[in-house]
């Protein structure tokens, strides 16, 4: 069907260079009016700098774009916009202080005799595509009181604004919830009715293939193949991304299950968590279920003392103690790996070794108090090996590391605390199929170890494939849990949607 169309986007030969790394090289990618194209690959094989440069924010050193035909430049991401091309970033650009019809119309603001801003109409157009999207809001709401998953559909209300003949969506359903994700999918299917082309970046293959008509795979900043959706199967585009076979992505091994090593008595906060209780044991993997605003991230967020808790109490190996702030939690050997790894577990500006030893500088300082190079240097290189990070030196900013690296040095600083209790919120949202199968990999070989793991996951499969028990919550109360045995995607649901 696409051979009888020109296409609406050609970027040939592609080739981009960052200091001492091939990002792209020579890579093609054809996009056709009316398409929804899925592009997929390990975090690290240029998904995101192929999309920049297409957005403007990148310039190739090598390589074409044409735009329905024309050779086109694109020196900055205005005149990506000019010619049609819209981006919704992983990293959402919702400013908190505007309301949500400035965020949507943020420099495009519409205007009265070209000078007075008019605030009823952009009011008024903000309205429309918030209904486009399902998103029953005041456009007068101050984006600071929205919701993760609902900065996410204003972003796509944004896109929807410019009339773009390209959207380009970099893993949107990453902070939505299954309905919102389904209203989101409607969107995408009425854009692309009406002719729209739409690249889908997502790592989440059961989106791939409820979403795509084609499959683009790149693999080490090179095309490794193109597959029509309804004609390939999970494994060709897993062998794909990867060059191998990957088996058994829920690497779960068996490990012995110990003594109670934390218990949650009657914790509660102001108007939300109420009564929640539980066990957690020394070698288990214990998984927090429950739809997006559960409250399953307010639970481990009090327990770690950075929410302050109203009432309830918290025992460490038997021994009652007062966590009331994250240095308190440390004491008592915990981890916390938070479901935002950027804003809230790096600090984006500093290198692999100084985010690698943030929280364990007691351990790399020398005997006058300051702090070692040459112990932390070790440290590091201890950690960076262990956990397979990717990264042409520890002096690196982790802001130039693919996701999945970056949450591998996120969970090597609170490991090298040798944390007895870990904490991980959502520890594989937003990275790829290979390194998912690493971190769970390493899971399960700390709790071989005997560290107890507390698992926050809105992918029921993961929940599922590496869980002990199963602890179920719905509008910030626990409204079950399950055995590994008894637990299934069925009994979950009904549980967090009672």
């Amino acid at each position: 069907m696409n051979e009888t169309k020109t296409p609406i986007l050609e970027m040939r030969g592609i080739t981009k260079r960052f200091p001492g790394v091939l990002a792209l090289n020579k890579v093609d990618l054809t996009v056709y009016p009316g398409q929804v194209l899925a592009l997929v690959g390990e975090n690290g094989a240029g998904k995101s700098t192929l999309m920049k440069i297409l957005s403007g924010v990148h310039q190739m050193d090598e390589g074409e774009i044409l735009i329905e035909g024309k050779p086109v430049s694109i020196p900055d991401p205005l005149a990506s916009q000019f010619m049609g091309i819209s981006i919704i970033y992983q990293e959402l650009t919702v400013l908190d202080n505007m309301n949500i019809a400035e965020n949507i119309f943020l420099g495009r603001e519409q205007r009265r005799s070209r000078v007075f801003v008019d605030k009823r109409q952009m009011h008024a157009e903000a309205r429309r595509l918030l209904d486009e999207v399902g998103l029953n809001l005041d456009t007068w709401r101050k984006a600071r009181d929205l919701s993760t998953a609902q900065k996410q559909m204003i972003e796509v209300a944004k896109a929807l604004s410019f009339h773009s003949k390209i959207i380009i969506m970099d893993e949107p359903t990453s902070s939505l919830t299954e309905t919102e994700t389904e209203t989101l999918f409607g969107i995408v299917r009425k854009l692309r009715s009406s002719g729209v082309a739409i690249v889908f970046i997502s790592h989440k293959l059961a989106e791939i293939f409820a979403i795509s008509d084609e499959v683009a795979v790149l693999r080490d900043g090179v095309s490794a193949g193109r597959m029509v959706t309804a004609a390939c199967t999970e494994n060709d585009i897993v062998n794909a991304m990867v060059g191998r076979e990957v088996q058994d992505l829920f690497a779960k091994e068996p490990a012995e299950i110990g003594d109670v090593v934390l218990e949650v008595k009657n914790l509660s906060t102001r108007g939300f968590l109420k009564d929640i209780s539980f066990q957690l044991r020394a070698g288990e993997i214990l998984g927090f279920a429950g739809l997006v605003g559960a409250g399953r991230s307010e639970v481990m967020r009090a327990v770690f003392g950075i929410d302050r808790r109203e009432s309830g109490e918290i025992f460490v190996k038997g021994r009652r103690v007062r966590i009331q702030s994250p240095r308190d939690a440390l004491r008592c050997r915990m981890g916390f790996v938070p479901e935002d790894r950027k804003s809230q577990g790096l600090v984006l500006g500093m290198n692999v070794r100084q985010n690698t030893t943030l929280a364990a500088l007691r351990q790399v300082a020398s005997g006058a108090g300051f702090i070692s190079a040459r112990l932390e240097r070790e440290m590091t290189d201890q950690f960076v090996s262990a956990l397979e990070v990717k990264t042409p030196s520890n002096e690196q900013r982790v802001r130039n590391l693919s996701g999945g690296n970056q949450q591998k040095v996120v969970i090597a600083k609170w490991l090298a605390n040798s944390p007895d209790i870990l904490i991980l919120d959502e520890p594989t949202r937003g990275i790829d199929v290979g390194a998912k199968k690493e971190i769970h990999a390493l899971m399960s070989r700390l709790a071989q170890q005997g560290v107890a793991i507390i698992m926050i996951s809105s992918e029921l499969p993961e929940v599922l494939g590496m869980s002990d028990r199963i602890v179920v919550m719905h509008e910030g109360r626990i409204k079950g849990e399950l055995p590994r045995g008894e637990a299934d995607q069925v009994s979950i649901m009904k549980m967090a949607v009672s």
